[in-house]
């Protein structure tokens, strides 16, 4: 089980400093990452508020713009729609879409915009003017709360996703990768350390043998000196001793000195 939670290295003092290094970057990330992940969950729960605001109002909305299509159709008559379409040659209200940059992440933003002018002034002039004009102002309104609110989905979705793949990078980072490279770490250690010991118990052995085998030297030098010593001596004592004559001894004489 071990062996899974750590990389397998050779334990040398170069390889300690590569996952330390190692480690450094990844706890780096980790926090980067973090920070991102928060950034983007307080965007997100914000852009989540303001969907449901929309959507709340969006109901409001489509019902005043139903109720103004109701009142445009029994004013101005059922060929209303008609003569609508026929003034209608190319889109007056158009949308666009940009990209913001939210610790980044894209997030697509879209937004309306008026192109041209509108056909329909004289809609209804007969009859009902006012009310198709009324129809079409709570439909516009209905319009920019629709490309507001696919914003905000297009928006919250980007976001869901890109919060998701970044808590898992950051889980990922926090429990495999961290604990990996702390256990090798330790692991690098546990053996640089045992080899410290090794070497040291081999360093005493080899002083322990060194000073054993001085002092036998020396007491065999010791030893080698007291022998000549002592067989010099008796060698200076038998010549000695043959030389030496008895003075008192009467039956030697010495010979006569001439002069």
């Amino acid at each position: 089980m071990a062996q899974n939670q750590r990389l397998t290295v050779v334990p040398t003092v170069t390889m300690l400093g590569v996952m330390k290094s190692r480690l450094v970057g990844a706890t780096r990330g980790h926090a980067l990452l973090k920070k991102k992940s928060d950034a983007l969950t307080v965007q997100f729960r914000q852009i989540l508020k303001n969907i449901v605001t929309t959507k709340e109002s969006m109901g409001e909305v489509m019902k005043d713009s139903s109720f103004a299509l109701i009142e445009a159709k029994y004013v101005a008559g059922e060929n209303i729609k008609h003569i609508v379409l026929e003034n209608v040659q190319n889109a007056s209200i158009k949308v666009r879409s940009r990209q913001e940059n939210i610790a980044g992440v894209k997030i697509p933003k879209f937004e309306y915009f008026t192109d041209g002018e509108t056909k329909n002034d004289l809609t209804g002039l007969a009859r009902g003017g006012q009310q198709v004009q009324q129809c079409r102002a709570a439909y516009v309104k209905a319009i920019e709360l629709l490309v507001e609110l696919a914003s905000l989905q297009t928006s919250f979705l980007t976001l869901d996703e890109a919060i998701k793949t970044t808590n898992r990078r950051v889980n990922a980072l926090e429990n495999v990768v961290k604990p990996r490279l702390e256990n090798t770490i330790t692991y690098i250690k546990g053996e640089l350390d045992e080899l410290e010991r090794e070497d040291f118990f081999r360093l005493k052995k080899i002083q322990g043998y060194k000073k054993r085998e001085i002092e036998r030297q020396l007491a065999s030098s010791k030893q080698f000196v007291e022998e000549q010593f002592a067989e010099k001596v008796s060698l200076q004592k038998g010549i000695s001793i043959k030389s030496a004559q008895n003075l008192l001894s009467a039956g030697e004489k010495d010979e006569d000195i001439i002069f």
